[in-house]
């Protein structure tokens, strides 16, 4: 296990480098080896794996990672992180440090470059302020994954997880659920971390399924999961009859409810994922 991740030694590399921790990137290096060890072993790498990091700061997981997978290409945004990155990887031939947003990667191309189009694992402690931007361009853009372990803010590690009908369930949930089966591997509180954040944290394994859960058109059926909780408190009738560019009349979602045995006053946080498939389906019949 590196030594990095001993608080004294971070904090070491962090002087010896002059390197001034930026807010605007949410950076919290992990520093705790236990939970460390936790996110590499839920990553289950082995040697025939290519895995993309998001995110390695110092390189203390990047080096872990480095000693089980076949390959590593880590995507750092903060380019003076660079220098830090290059010495504490230096003896690792495997590694290749690319210094971009991971938002603006073509991770199709990185995966085909890297791994020959066969599915990559994805590892990461990501900025908690861009989280959900990530998980969904990790989702959406078809690349090939087994999976993803990510560390997460708690809250949002709870709102991927939850069924209908709790305060945490939304678009997310369901985007998630859609795509991957979640799994909490540990939580995580502050005091794991330099700096400290300002909220507890948690570990999530998100598994890809092969094929969704339920049968849809996922860009009609995440159109009206987006139009139901952008107005969570009205009605879904009434929140997909003023969503953006749905077109659609009060009257014929309270048909469709109707035939799915929903009440004309129910709201989308009670729909399951595969009520909204369902709903989604007669919406576009009915058009």
């Amino acid at each position: 296990m590196s030594v990095i991740g001993i608080p004294q030694n971070t904090v070491e590399m962090l002087q010896k480098h002059n390197f001034s921790i930026q807010k605007k990137y949410g950076q919290n290096f992990l520093i705790d080896g236990n939970v460390l060890e936790k996110i590499i072993d839920a990553a289950e790498v082995t040697q025939e794996d290519c895995v993309l990091e998001i995110g390695p700061g110092l390189g203390t997981m990047t080096r872990c990672l480095a000693e089980r997978a076949g390959s590593v290409a880590a995507v750092e945004i903060d380019r003076h992180l660079i220098p830090i990155l290059e010495e504490a990887l230096a003896g690792y031939q495997n590694v290749t440090l690319i210094n971009e947003d991971i938002l603006k990667v073509d991770i199709g191309k990185l995966a085909e470059e890297k791994n020959g189009g066969r599915p990559m694992k994805v590892v990461a402690n990501l900025p908690y302020y861009i989280t959900t931007p990530i998980i969904m361009k990790l989702f959406e853009s078809g690349v090939p994954l087994k999976s993803i372990v990510v560390m997460v803010q708690k809250e949002v590690a709870d709102r991927m997880q939850v069924g209908p009908g709790t305060k945490d369930y939304g678009a997310l949930s369901l985007a998630v659920q859609y795509y991957a089966k979640p799994e909490c591997i540990a939580n995580v509180p502050p005091g794991c971390f330099i700096p400290r954040p300002a909220v507890d944290s948690a570990v999530i394994r998100l598994a890809r399924y092969e094929e969704p859960p339920v049968q849809a058109d996922e860009k009609k059926m995440f159109a009206l999961i987006r139009g139901a909780f952008n107005q969570r408190r009205k009605t879904l009738a009434n929140a997909l009859n003023h969503a953006a560019g749905l077109n659609l009349s009060k009257e014929s979602v309270e048909n469709a409810l109707e035939k799915m045995q929903l009440p004309p006053n129910v709201r989308g946080e009670a729909l399951t994922l595969e009520q909204f498939a369902r709903l989604s389906l007669l919406l576009s019949k009915d058009r």
